[in-house]
This record gives C-alpha cells, sequence and structure tokens, in this order.
C-alpha cells in the first residue's frame, strides 16, 4: 500500500483545446489511486465534455483560479494536494514515486519548469524562471505547487485574490518549511509568450511581482495582465 495518497486538481475556464492533453498522461496514475479532479469556473467551449471522463470529479465555482482550485481542494481526498494547469503536463514518472513525500516529511513543495516552444529565448526564460524559484522559494502556478492537504487547510487555502494567489501560498509556506523541489520539469505551454511577446511578457511578469510586493491590488493587477479575458485564463 502507498504510504501517501494525492489529489490532482486542475482549474480550467474554456480550456477544451488543451485539457485532453494534459489529462491523457493522468489515466495511468488514477488506476494506481491518483484522484483527479476538475474544478471549472463556467466553461462554455465543451472543456466539461472533454474532460469528464478523465477525472474522478468535478467541481464547479465562479470563475478565478484561487477560488476554482479551493473549490477543488474542499473535496479532494488525498494526503497531498497538487495544483495542475489545465495546459501543463506533469513528468511521466512522476506519481510512481510520491511516498518519499511521507518518508522525508515533505510540507510542500513545486517543479521546475520548461516551456513548450522552440528556441534559445524561451529556454532562457525558463531557466530564469528555474533560478528565480529555487533562490526566493517561491512557485507560480506553472510550476505545480503540492502541499500537504492538512497543511492547506490549517492556512485557509489560496486567498481569494485574483492574481498573485501561488506568490501568496508559497511565502506562506516558506515561512514553515523550505520547500521540496522535484528533479524532472513540467512542461507548460509557451503561448502566453508567443502572444504577447517574450520580452513585453518578462518584463510584464516581473514589473507585476514587484508591485504585488509594494502593495498594489491584485484586482487592479489582474485588470493590466488580463486586459482582454477573464482572470482565470492565460
Amino acid at each position: 500500500m502507498p504510504l501517501v495518497s494525492l489529489s490532482i486538481i486542475i482549474p480550467a475556464l474554456n480550456e477544451v483545446a488543451a485539457i485532453a492533453a494534459t489529462l491523457a498522461p493522468l489515466q495511468g496514475w488514477r488506476e494506481r489511486g491518483v484522484e483527479v479532479i476538475l474544478a471549472d469556473g463556467g466553461s462554455l467551449d465543451g472543456t466539461l465534455e472533454a474532460a469528464r471522463a478523465g477525472v474522478d470529479r468535478v467541481v464547479s465555482s465562479v470563475p478565478g483560479r484561487s477560488v476554482q482550485m479551493n473549490a477543488g481542494a474542499a473535496v479532494a481526498r488525498g494526503d497531498y494536494l497538487l495544483f495542475l494547469h489545465a495546459d501543463t503536463t506533469l513528468p511521466a514518472a512522476f506519481a510512481g514515486d510520491i511516498d518519499h513525500w511521507a518518508t522525508r516529511q515533505v510540507a510542500w513543495g513545486f517543479f521546475p519548469v520548461r516551456l513548450s516552444g522552440a528556441g534559445v529565448v524561451l529556454r532562457v526564460v525558463e531557466r530564469a524562471m528555474n533560478w528565480r524559484s529555487r533562490w526566493t522559494a517561491v512557485a507560480t502556478g506553472d510550476q505545480c505547487l503540492f502541499v500537504r492537504r492538512d497543511l492547506f487547510r490549517q492556512l485557509g487555502g489560496f486567498p481569494a485574490i485574483p492574481l498573485m494567489e501561488d506568490v501568496a501560498m508559497s511565502k506562506q509556506l516558506r515561512r514553515l518549511s523550505a520547500p521540496h523541489i522535484e528533479a524532472q520539469p513540467v512542461v507548460t505551454s509557451s503561448r502566453r509568450w508567443e502572444r504577447r511577446g517574450v520580452a513585453k511578457t518578462v518584463a510584464l511578469m516581473w514589473w507585476l511581482r514587484l508591485a504585488y510586493f509594494f502593495g498594489r491590488d491584485p484586482g487592479r493587477l489582474a485588470k493590466i495582465y488580463y486586459p482582454d479575458t477573464t482572470p482565470d485564463e492565460p
């Protein structure tokens, strides 16, 4: 019997183009007892229909990544909760060896990230992201934060803010312990950088982080980051 159980929570909003590819590698893990929960924010594009057969449970909430992830966590049964974006793929070998989290008393952690696109510039971006997260012990949502369920609930879940919820949670968790950083990277879509431009996206993300650090309202920052979309879309 495994020492620990795992629930994977996937927040989604209109992700029909990506959700099948995200769920496909998880099906073998479901057979070994990993619970997969889709936390939907009101998709209208067929996401639910595309995902339903590949998950153990669907929960619905108002849109907003933090709200959706909290809704999924509220019904999760696993000893650990892992938050997976709908456009991100976990490394194939990962779920077969999560018992070391229990033996090493891991409280929380995250993964290094690899961007899906080709090109030297994206390799530089992902290396900078991984260096920054190791140095600061702060994960972004693309890095699939995982945490003990009892600890997550003790902290009250993600703060109900429309942006930087992953940063806020990481800062709470790092006060309690250093993160465990997995060796193999997750692969996340590079569509954000490709659509907006690499330099512009990097500059915007660093500016948003700095503004959040100095106390700017996350609601106002979300309107800058998501000028033409709802706060749960990439």
